[in-house]
Order: structure tokens, then C-alpha cells, then sequence
């Protein structure tokens, strides 16, 4: 099965990476491009003290879109972050009409500044933990996102954690 559906989860993979290099460069709109019209979105993490999920952020393209346009207008801390992320596992269905993935990532932010007192400008630091999990729409048009949920290990989130991850 997977040899039947192996340049798919290739163009799966790539969309994935796509997306990562789209959000570190800050290219938002071409980041949503890759996303069907019925998209959501969601940053969760799972809080052992009250036992639940927590949500930090959600909704659907037309929220992503009216938040990344805000981004620039946001008193920030415009430290740069950079995503490494590994793809684990795709799977595609058998109708090759859908999939999903999973995937691994981490966040480091370069300082640009030094208003910490534990950081100094141009250090650079581990900023998030966690995984990807998505799912695609597969048409002749090609893959796009229908759903990403940023699934966190970290949940103590600083400076910068309004923007998507």
C-alpha cells in the first residue's frame, strides 16, 4: 500500500517542510496558501495539574488569516524562531483522497536583544517542543493542510507565543 501512495506521502513531506520554511521566513500568506478552505488550526498542550488539555490558540483560515496580518502591528519580541522538524509517520487513505502525519519538531529563537539577564543578544535558545499533527485534503490540485493541531510537551510559553508555531 505504501508504494502505491509513495510520491503522495513524498509531496505530504514536502508540504510539511514547506511549511515550516514558510514560518520562519514569515511569509504567512503563502504559509495559508498551502491550507484548504475549511482549515483549523490549534496549539494544545495536556496540563497534568488539572488533568486537560489546554488550548493556547484556534480556529479556522479566516482566523489565521485576520492573525497573521495582525502579527506586524502586535508590540512584540521580533527575536527570529526557526523550526527543525522531522516527519515520523504519513499515512495515506486508501482512496487517496486523504492523509495525516506526524510529525516532530523544536522551536530555538536567536535573541536580538539582551533584556534578559539570563540571555545575551544573538544567543540562541530552545524555545518549543512538540508534534505536528495534520491532515491533508489530496486532489488533482495537489495536498493541502485541513487540519493542524501543534500538540506542545513545553507549556510554560514566553515573548512571541501569539504567533502561530
Amino acid at each position: 500500500m505504501a508504494e502505491k501512495h509513495a510520491s503522495t506521502i513524498e509531496q505530504i513531506k514536502d508540504v510539511i517542510y514547506k511549511s515550516c520554511l514558510y514560518q520562519d521566513d514569515l511569509e504567512w500568506n503563502s504559509w495559508l496558501d498551502m491550507c484548504s478552505d475549511d482549515y483549523h488550526y490549534a496549539i494544545r498542550a495536556f496540563s497534568p495539574e488539572i488533568r486537560a488539555d489546554m488550548e493556547y490558540m484556534g480556529g479556522g483560515l479566516e482566523y489565521m488569516k485576520s492573525l497573521t496580518q495582525m502579527l506586524p502591528k502586535h508590540n512584540t519580541d521580533n527575536s527570529p524562531l526557526k523550526r527543525h522538524c522531522t516527519v515520523y509517520k504519513v499515512e495515506v487513505a486508501d482512496d487517496g483522497k486523504s492523509a495525516s502525519a506526524t510529525s516532530s519538531f523544536v522551536v530555538y529563537q536567536t535573541m536580538l536583544d539582551g533584556i534578559n539577564s539570563h540571555v545575551d543578544a544573538g544567543e540562541s535558545r530552545l524555545f518549543l517542543v512538540g508534534r505536528y499533527n495534520d491532515k491533508f485534503e489530496i486532489s488533482n490540485e495537489g495536498v493541502k493542510f485541513s487540519d493542524r493541531e501543534v500538540r506542545l510537551d513545553t507549556r510554560r510559553l514566553d515573548k512571541g507565543s501569539h504567533w502561530p508555531i
